[in-house]
């Protein structure tokens, strides 16, 4: 669980240093404003899709957590505790929206 864990976290770095990348190349006073527009768009999806997936792997650590509680006993060692807010099943209330 954890390497899945740790390999998600190292692909969001990833991505975030390639857009970076991308608008520092962009930046190029040579360039038009719209260069790598679209690449740009994409990689902001990517990284949106990478968060999704770090969510339910977290989900799914959980879960493992509970299972491993209610019919293993635990494992000896450190309970494992996810936050709701972490599972996107609360929001923190300095991001909820103003009524």
């Amino acid at each position: 669980m954890r390497e899945a864990e740790a390999v998600s976290d190292e692909a969001m770095v990833a991505f975030s240093k390639l857009k970076t990348a991308m608008l520092l190349a962009r930046q190029n006073p040579e360039l038009p404003v719209d260069v790598g527009q679209r690449a740009l768009m994409r990689v902001s999806q990517i990284e949106q899709q990478a968060m999704g997936m770090s969510t339910n792997l977290l989900r799914v650590h959980d879960e493992l957590s509970k299972i491993a509680r209610e019919f293993a006993g635990g494992d000896g060692g450190d309970t494992t505790n996810i936050s709701p807010s972490a599972l996107g099943m609360v929001v923190p209330s300095e991001e909820k929206e103003p009524a």
